[in-house]
């Protein structure tokens, strides 16, 4: 083969890089994923001021902290969230015109029992109300949204009964 790269002899050398055998060196340590239970969590209470927030986006990230997903223990069926308690419920805002075009319908288990009621109205009557039913859309809708809906207090005005766990004041604008 002379003319093979130029008239210059290459060599190829397939020998293994690890010596004779061709095992690769293995790490001293294994790393591995630690995973939440009952025990293991630790949860926390939060207050959070739910004064002229966006009713969507504080949902999102109210849903978030009663999730648990802003923790590095966080585990998908695992209730590792943290008490949540929103105060000023009666003061959140919508945007655009749904106050007045947003409906909230439940129905009473009677054949024409649906009773239909806008967001200003509902808001006006039951203000934790609102909060709420956005909070829980965003959860698991199953066994473990349902206690997780549990960790969620939400309260019209400041006042709240829950100050003996001394809730840690929370910003939103905070988290991402």
């Amino acid at each position: 083969m002379p003319g093979l790269f130029g008239g210059v002899q290459v060599l190829l050398n397939f020998a293994p890089p690890y010596g004779g055998n061709d095992q690769r060196p293995m790490a001293s340590t294994t790393h591995t994923t630690s995973m939440a239970n009952k025990a293991t969590v630790q949860q926390e209470w939060l207050l959070v001021d739910a004064e002229n927030e966006v009713l969507g986006r504080l949902a999102s990230k109210v849903a978030m902290l009663v999730r648990g997903k802003h923790k590095s223990t966080f585990t998908p069926h695992v209730n590792c969230g943290d008490h949540v308690v929103v105060i000023n419920a009666d003061k959140v805002r919508l945007t655009g015109r749904k106050m007045a075009d947003k409906e909230y319908q439940r129905y009473s288990g009677y054949p024409g029992g649906r009773r239909v009621e806008t967001a200003g109205k509902l808001l006006a009557r039951k203000p934790e109300a609102l909060v709420e039913s956005a909070v829980r859309g965003m959860l698991p809708k199953n066994r473990l949204g349902r206690r997780l809906f549990g960790n969620l207090h939400v309260v019209a005005g400041e006042a709240h009964k829950h100050e003996a766990q001394k809730p840690r004041t929370i910003d939103l604008n905070t988290i991402k």
